[in-house]
């Protein structure tokens, strides 16, 4: 909802605020920020709040530190779960600016920005809809369930159910509307699919969604996780992205009632310039050591870069057209996870798919077999190849890449080697359990 910052202003008046959360994501997509109160809001409107950037991932170094966050009218939204008496609580996203008030190049939602106006240009409008996983466990130290069900069951005894339908009915309270909701197939894992939107604003709905999902779990002495892939031999989580362009009267613009997959060339050169790019913008979609746990073959997670329409081996579904639901054309991302930042993984997304359309990428044929079946000759005969198998396989795929450097800008790119090249090296280094138990007894 476009809201005016007067109209903002007499709304924090009539809900009782007394403390407004100023949000924004680091470049590792988590939520930072901190409160003002309703005497201050005024203030923050016309000229934001300034704050000490150099501890924020990703952001200014300490002699060039000095940060303004700027909130964005349009993201004020009262938090239902905080405490009514004596004041509510409120929370907006904030843009990030330097002191001489132009925007800041570390700032995930201004990458995002810049992408969508690179499509604005060419008058179209960037839709998506994201499905994010996760589970719950009992706590945060050990990998505990709280149910044995799978895909679509339901329980008559489950946390889960009952935990989803407050996450639900919370996000709803905060102008977030949901689709639908339902178990996934490992146990104990979770799915609550946000309604289709612009992407800037599901941007935002998938920052406060994981805060709310985690919050909801806590209430209740659980713990709920978005990590990739946290249970040995179970599947791993998602964040199935379904997306379309939407023209400047509203069509959508991935629709073609002539072609066999009522997919228009503008699709068709979309979901190339994706599976063309797809290397490269992994570390984005999947920026974890853990994110590769989950991309191997045999837990439905994609790993071969290829598309088809009901197919769930490959990369990139196209959904069944529905006469009369031309608006719902659209295609379905399969590889992020949802611990990425979705600021980026979005932007990036946009801007693979964009360079195919304005390349005139071709599109192979698509492949409705099951890829895992394949065997590796075939998969070559086919001209299937694979994501990047480790984050240091992403990392070297995203350090030669244009595309990833001129979407995030150069200051992005390189914060983001810089931190996951670290990541890396951690983990090389560590000895694991697995090492002792595999291997001391026997060498």
């Amino acid at each position: 909802m476009a809201r005016t910052k007067e109209e903002v202003v007499k709304l924090a008046d009539k809900l009782n605020v007394r403390f407004v959360r100023l949000c924004f994501p680091d470049v590792l997509g988590r939520l930072k920020g901190f409160a003002i109160t309703r005497p201050e809001l005024e203030e923050a409107l016309e000229s934001g709040m300034g704050f000490d950037g150099s501890s924020i991932e990703g952001f200014a170094r300490i002699e060039e530190s000095d940060m303004i966050a700027l909130p964005d009218p349009d993201t004020f939204c009262v938090l239902p779960w905080r405490p009514q008496e004596g004041g509510a609580e409120a929370r907006m996203f904030c843009d990030i600016l330097q002191p001489d008030g132009s925007p800041y190049v570390g700032d995930p939602r201004y990458v995002l920005k810049r992408a969508m106006k690179r499509a604005a240009d060419k008058g179209y409008t960037y839709m998506v809809g994201p499905e994010l996983e996760f589970f719950y466990l009992q706590d945060d130290k050990s990998l505990k369930v709280l149910d044995s069900a799978g895909y679509f069951d339901m329980v008559p005894i489950d946390l889960g159910t009952d935990l989803r339908r407050e996450t639900i009915q919370i996000l709803e309270c905060m102008g977030i509307p949901v689709e639908y909701d339902h178990h996934e197939v490992a146990p104990s894992q979770h799915e609550i699919d946000l309604r289709y939107t612009d992407v800037l604003t599901m941007a935002d709905n998938a920052m406060t969604y994981r805060l709310v999902v985690k919050d909801v779990a806590k209430k209740h002495g659980v713990y709920a996780t978005f990590m990739p892939k946290p249970i040995e031999g179970q599947n791993g989580s998602g964040m199935h992205v379904h997306q379309s362009l939407c023209n400047k009267d509203g069509r959508n613009a991935f629709f073609d009632k002539n072609d066999p997959y009522h997919l228009s060339q503008v699709a068709k050169s979309f979901i190339a310039g994706i599976l063309h790019h797809a290397k490269e913008i992994c570390i984005i979609t999947n920026q974890w050591v853990n994110s590769y746990k989950r991309l191997v073959p045999g837990y439905e997670a994609p790993v071969y870069i290829s598309w088809a329409q009901r197919n769930r081996s490959t990369m990139i579904r196209v959904p069944m057209y529905k006469p009369g639901k031309e608006k719902a054309t659209r295609i379905e991302f399969r590889a992020p996870d949802p611990a990425c930042n979705p600021y980026l993984a979005f932007a990036v997304m946009l801007a693979a798919g964009l360079e195919g359309l304005e390349n005139d990428y071709p599109l192979a044929p698509p492949v409705e077999e099951d890829i895992f079946e394949f065997s590796p000759q075939k998969r070559a005969d086919v001209g299937i190849e694979t994501l990047p198998g480790s984050l240091y396989a992403a990392i070297v795929e995203a350090e030669k890449s244009e595309l990833l450097r001129k979407t995030l800008g150069d200051h992005i790119h390189t914060k983001i080697i810089e931190n996951k090249t670290i990541e890396w090296d951690n983990y090389r280094i560590h000895v694991s359990q697995y090492e002792i138990d595999k291997y001391l007894s026997i060498l």
